[in-house]
């Protein structure tokens, strides 16, 4: 950071000043002029952003920095944006994708891996008046770097830990198990990730060794860097519906997936037997020869992984939260996600009986 730089320092509950991040970081900018702003919501506010706005242009920060895991680096990228606006409430022209044209830049400091956040340039941000969870995508908000510290995830818990396994291992499948296409390169590092966290996610849960926590760091942050969904369709129908679900009953973003992704992937088994018996041999090391019988072995597979790493996948597992199929729906509608899936085949209708499955 160039000296006399004017930086926001964004930052969640304050776990950063527990496990000396926070001093580190303090200690790098001491040649900067540092603005703070803590208390960034795990599922991050609009309208704590929008505070985190106007404190910024208050002080005309030149680059905000991230401190966290990616809910900060996700309220960092869409405050960027709301730095820069005219609109003092942004919402609905952000999510028809107008945005400035010049935006505050991003840094972050990584210290949960999961979603990616650090090199992506999706938002997913609740806006609590309107009783909303959408994603929003703006490539200027890219970060301009990002530093990533596996030591920073020794403090973390198991369920940060299995969370952070699980929400990286469905990034990769939302965009794997869609539609086969020329893409060998996409789908053999889709391959290799998958597997990547699949051995290294239970040994992460048991010992959280360096070893372990650089390679769950490192493939959650290649799981949604754009590189494997180059050139494919993707889906992302489970993290739709999963958003719903964390709008609505407050449940943890990963435990929302595990919940929905294998009833879906049950559903959807006729248009995506194909790349889900290759998953199932090439991620799973299953021997079925009929494609069928390979598919329904991968998805129990999954599930499997899902239980191991300590995640729901029926609604009992999340007793006594009560989840509304008709709930959800609403709040598709209202965000406007009314057809989901790569083949926008997923409706109303398709979502209750989705959800219906996950009884």
């Amino acid at each position: 950071m160039a000296p006399g730089a004017r930086v926001l320092l964004l930052y969640g509950g304050g776990s950063i000043k527990r496990n000396g991040v926070y001093d580190q970081v303090l200690a790098t900018l001491d040649s900067c002029e540092v603005t703070e702003f803590g208390g960034i919501e795990v599922n991050p506010h609009y309208e704590t952003v929008l505070k985190a706005a106007g404190l910024a242009r208050e002080v005309a920060s030149d680059i905000i920095l991230a401190v966290g895991g990616g809910s900060v680096i996700d309220a960092a990228k869409f405050l960027g944006s709301a730095i820069a606006a005219e609109n003092s409430d942004p919402w609905d022209e952000f999510a028809a994708g107008r945005y400035p044209e010049k935006i505050v830049p991003v840094g972050c400091v990584l210290t949960l891996p999961a979603t990616g956040s650090e090199s992506n340039a999706v938002s997913v941000i609740s806006s609590v008046t309107r009783d909303l969870k959408i994603p929003f995508a703006n490539e200027a908000a890219r970060p301009v770097f990002a530093i990533m510290d596996p030591s920073t995830m020794a403090s973390l818990d198991r369920r940060q830990l299995g969370n952070a396994v699980v929400d990286a291992f469905t990034h990769v499948v939302e965009q794997y198990l869609t539609l086969p296409g020329n893409t060998p390169v996409q789908y053999g590092y889709s391959e290799v990730l998958l597997r990547t966290l699949i051995e290294w996610g239970p040994k992460l849960l048991k010992e959280n060794s360096p070893d372990a926590r650089e390679n769950v760091m490192w493939a959650a942050n290649q799981a949604l860097n754009g590189l494997i969904g180059m050139g494919v369709r993707q889906d992302w129908s489970t993290h739709m519906i999963g958003h719903a679900i964390t709008a609505l009953y407050g449940i943890d973003h990963a435990r929302t997936l595990s919940l929905v992704m294998p009833s879906l992937l049950r559903f959807k088994i006729r248009s995506k037997q194909e790349m889900l018996a290759r998953y199932a041999r090439n991620v799973w090391n299953v021997q079925a020869d009929d494609d069928r019988i390979a598919a329904e072995q991968g998805i129990a597979a999954t599930e499997d992984f899902f239980r191991r790493m300590g995640l729901p996948v029926k609604s009992s597992d999340v007793a006594p939260t009560k989840i509304s199929a008709d709930d959800i729906v609403a709040h598709l509608e209202r965000a406007g996600q009314v057809q989901l899936g790569e083949m926008a085949d997923i409706s109303a209708k398709e979502v209750r009986e989705i959800m219906a499955a996950v009884t």
